[in-house]
């Protein structure tokens, strides 16, 4: 039986609601039937700065998604991001009391609490407890014990963290507007859903999702999550040097990146010439597109080199054969694949969201990578249950909610 799934992405410089209709697993083939994208307020970094701008940016996003998909949005999946997000790994380990019956999906929960049990800062919460691997009797290795007869279990985790103001705004700016939230999910895991190959994540991988407040870093290896991290910079910062650089506007600055934008100066003919708006008595006046493209090369390699940095720190910059997949709105800049691939000495590409159907004209883009993973997280980890199926009225909110929130 068909099921829908609504995801919402609530970014530095976009919000972003899509509504997904899903067929019956195992294909889980999705149709996307809304789709909200509007202007973001009141977001700084990825953290809410003003409530009441935020909720009603969302309202608008989610009221456009509606009628466009003639569904009543009562729960979302919604994407978290922002330089508070942390993110540990802890191992968990606890005995199976009659180990000729086999490991059962409990004893894994029961691993996984363990884990869970590691000293946080009373301001902090658990956003995530991902697997990355079992041991079974002290063999390493295991992608799923259950079934397995064994008298030890155990679990090496990734645990991601976030800042409980910041997670409980968030909550509040969403409930605000009527939508309940199913699962908050962290940005770069949502991304990788959308972008990654399996193969890519069985080899050793590093997504790099670079949005308006932030970029947004994780580490797949062996087909799971091995390390995340939030920085708090992104295209805004690239948008605001170009801003003070040729003493425009911030939004005439943002159009001109968009327009004329680009991250390597040696590709730009020397003589092409660039109107912009200028504050003072004149008005307007043309620059050298090859400054333009310094201005933007100086800060975007600024950030290559501090998720080099990352990555190193991490101890894994040697297991990531796959290389690095770019993802996010300021990936579409000209140039700035080949930046990252000279900066990070690291097979490069640019991650955009395949395999659509529906209103799709506008996703195959890499800045909508959050948003239709977001959808693929929700797919894969709702469960459904026969009275919980959605209407043309309305979409029933799921009964089992709420593990996943935060408290």
């Amino acid at each position: 039986m068909e099921r829908t799934v609504v995801a919402l992405d609530v970014g530095t410089t976009k919000i972003c609601t899509l509504i997904a209709e899903v067929g019956p697993p195992p294909e889980n083939l999705m149709r996307i039937v809304g789709v909200g994208n509007v202007p973001s307020k009141g977001i700084r970094k990825g953290v809410v700065v003003n409530v009441n701008e935020v909720t009603s940016a969302i309202t608008e996003s989610v009221q456009r998604a509606e009628r466009t998909s003639g569904y009543e949005i009562a729960s979302a999946y919604v994407g978290v991001a922002g330089a508070h997000i942390n993110a540990i790994n802890s191992r968990g380990v606890i005995a199976i009391s009659r180990g000729e019956r086999g490991i059962r999906p409990v004893d894994v929960e029961r691993a996984l609490e363990s884990a869970r049990a590691i000293d946080i800062p009373h301001n902090r919460e658990i956003l995530h407890i991902i697997p990355r691997g079992f041991s079974v009797d002290g063999d390493d290795g295991v992608r799923d014990p259950i079934g397995m007869q064994a008298y030890r279990l155990e679990v090496e985790a990734h645990i991601v963290t976030g800042a409980t103001p910041s997670i409980r705004n968030l909550i509040k700016c969403v409930q605000q507007t009527g939508v309940q939230i199913d699962s908050l999910v962290l940005e770069p895991l949502a991304s990788g859903e959308a972008v990654l190959t399996d193969i890519e994540r069985e080899m050793g991988v590093v997504l790099v999702d670079i949005g308006g407040g932030t970029t947004d870093i994780a580490i797949f290896i062996e087909g799971s999550i091995w390390h995340t991290v939030v920085l708090p910079t992104g295209g805004e910062q690239i948008t605001n040097d170009i801003a003070i650089g040729l003493r425009t506007p911030y939004n005439s600055a943002e159009e001109i990146k968009i327009k004329y934008g680009h991250a390597q100066p040696q590709a730009v003919m020397p003589e092409e010439m660039v109107k912009i708006d200028v504050f003072g008595e004149d008005g307007q006046h043309q620059v050298p597109r090859h400054y333009l493209a310094e201005i933007i090369e100086a800060r975007a390699e600024e950030i290559f080199e501090l998720v080099l940095k990352e990555i190193k720190r991490s101890g894994y910059d040697g297991l990531l054969p796959a290389g690095l997949v770019l993802c996010g709105g300021t990936a579409q800049l000209p140039g700035l694949k080949d930046l990252a691939r000279d900066v990070m000495g690291l097979p490069t590409r640019v991650g955009e969201p395949e395999n659509l159907r529906g209103l799709v004209d506008t996703l195959h883009s890499p800045a909508f990578a959050t948003s239709v993973g977001l959808l693929r997280w929700g797919i894969s980890h709702d469960l459904p249950q026969p009275s919980q199926q959605p209407t043309r009225s309305s979409l029933k909110m799921p009964g089992w909610l709420k593990a996943f929130l935060p408290g």
